[in-house]
């Protein structure tokens, strides 16, 4: 599996072609896609539409996009911030509020596998090789939050090693688990 690694600043602009790879790429997996409520038809799930959906995240400039390859197919796809996207601080003057101590852990914002390339172990490699470029950076563990209604992916991140943290709703008010894992 080749991985290649698309900065904040590059993602922004990505070219027409690559979006409509990614665009094939998300409509593959409609379960996947109708759990999160990113898409109004994921079986219809246009280049736009993912331009728009990655937005937010791209709006981090420490944004990155991991694009993973087999057989020249993409089969998996990251999106790595350097914190938690939708970390804020109590507004001043609200005390007796604390402002929270901000997390030092980086973040994955995104990870998902082909919808034919899913149990091939590519979700699994894909996310070993996060953790790696995030430990070779110095961090001591790694944050992301799973939808409570995918329980598939919580089986699969708690396969991996990570402990639920706690729970909270995401920018779409749909009720998710923390989870990190350290080392």
């Amino acid at each position: 599996m080749i991985v290649d690694v698309v900065t904040a600043g590059e993602a922004r602009a990505l070219p027409g072609e690559l979006l409509t790879e990614l665009a094939g790429f998300y409509a593959s997996d409609r379960a996947f896609q109708q759990l999160g409520g990113d898409f109004p038809d994921p079986a219809r799930i246009r280049p736009e539409d993912v331009a728009v959906s990655l937005a937010d995240d791209l709006a981090h400039p420490d944004a990155e996009v991991l694009l993973a390859r087999s057989a020249g197919r993409l089969v998996a796809v990251a999106v790595v911030l350097a914190a938690d996207p939708d970390q804020v601080s109590a507004p001043s003057g609200t005390d007796p509020v604390p402002e929270p101590v901000p997390d030092p852990d980086p973040w994955i914002a995104l990870l998902m596998v082909h919808g034919r390339e899913r149990r091939s172990g590519y979700g699994r490699e894909l996310a070993g090789r996060v953790e790696d470029r995030f430990r070779a950076a110095g961090h001591r563990g790694v944050r992301l939050s799973v939808a409570e209604a995918n329980t598939g992916a919580v089986a699969f991140w708690t396969a991996l090693g990570y402990e639920e943290t706690g729970s909270r709703p995401d920018r779409r008010g749909h009720r998710c688990r923390l989870l990190r894992k350290a080392w």
